[in-house]
């Protein structure tokens, strides 16, 4: 059974009829992983963000269901929206060093989400403010959780995002790009990580790429988007042995090979650019229609 059930769901920038999502649908199951894959504006983060109910102003839903757990949260008043989504999921965001308050130490910024929004005492919450830091394999942790975000590495700060994502326990986990912003050995460490910590926890994973390689080693399934509009949805090891779309088939044949570090990077042929862009174009029309 889904525990997140998106179909079509479509965004517009407000005021204008220019759409940042076409009619998306997919599901993620508990202890899932799904991939969203896709280029720069794809609409990867959109979805993401549309999930946990953080979409820009300048962004409206115009139509479609977001379930999460069963429960249409499109449907709910604002608060009980917020309730829910505070209780079963959370988000790994791109950059911690944005994502963390500056004037704030590590330890609050952790606990007051279990405070304010799942009724904890501050005691208890921070007590599960050390448990979860010391999961995360951060070292001298009472010391960590005293600090101020500039006094960490990048590294340490990623963790520190991660901890408090899985700290109360939810769910589903929203993991947008959560690499982007570290170097190439603690990639790989970050990863590793996200990795472990839901495979302890059972937390369905929807996890925002644009690296072919990270999904085939962590994810179950995958969405190709372009556009805004979900081209492919594949199991991992189906796609790998052949993408059915053309455009899939142009983004595996761009990815670099470490076998090969020497061949010219392919780009997507302009042909198959046109292609779903027509394929964007008819979606529109549809819409329009409707």
């Amino acid at each position: 059974m889904s525990f997140l059930r998106i179909r079509d769901l479509s965004l517009v920038l407000r005021g204008t009829p220019h759409r940042l999502l076409r009619n998306v649908s997919l599901d993620v199951a508990a202890t899932e992983v799904m991939g969203l894959v896709g280029e720069s504006g794809a609409g990867k983060s959109m979805i993401g963000k549309a999930v946990l109910g953080i979409l820009p102003r300048s962004v409206q839903v115009v139509s479609g269901r977001i379930e999460l757990d069963g429960v249409d949260l499109l449907g709910l008043p604002p608060k009980a929206r917020r309730g829910l989504i505070g209780a079963k999921a959370a988000l790994i965001p791109q950059d911690p060093l944005t994502a963390l308050n500056p004037s704030r130490r590590i330890q609050p910024q952790i606990t007051d989400r279990l405070v304010q929004i799942l009724g904890w005492d501050r005691a208890r919450a921070n007590t599960r403010a050390l448990e979860i830091v010391n999961e995360v394999h951060i070292a001298q942790p009472e010391r960590v959780l005293k600090s101020y975000p500039h006094e960490l590495s990048g590294g340490m700060r990623q963790r520190i995002l991660i901890a408090s994502a899985f700290a109360a326990e939810p769910r589903l986990i929203v993991a947008d790009e959560p690499t982007t912003a570290l170097d190439v050995t603690v990639q790989k460490q970050i990863l590793k990580l996200i990795f472990e910590m839901q495979a302890n926890h059972g937390t369905a994973l929807l996890f925002v790429t644009h690296d072919l390689g990270v999904v085939a080693k962590i994810c179950q399934r995958l969405t190709v988007l372009y556009g805004g509009l979900v081209v492919e949805e594949a199991g991992v090891r189906e796609f790998f042995k052949g993408p059915k779309h053309a455009y899939s088939r142009a983004l595996l044949a761009a990815t670099p090979r470490h076998t090969d570090p020497d061949a010219d990077l392919a780009p997507v042929p302009e042909a198959v650019i046109a292609a779903v862009q027509a394929e964007v174009t008819e979606a529109d029309e549809r819409w329009s229609h409707v």
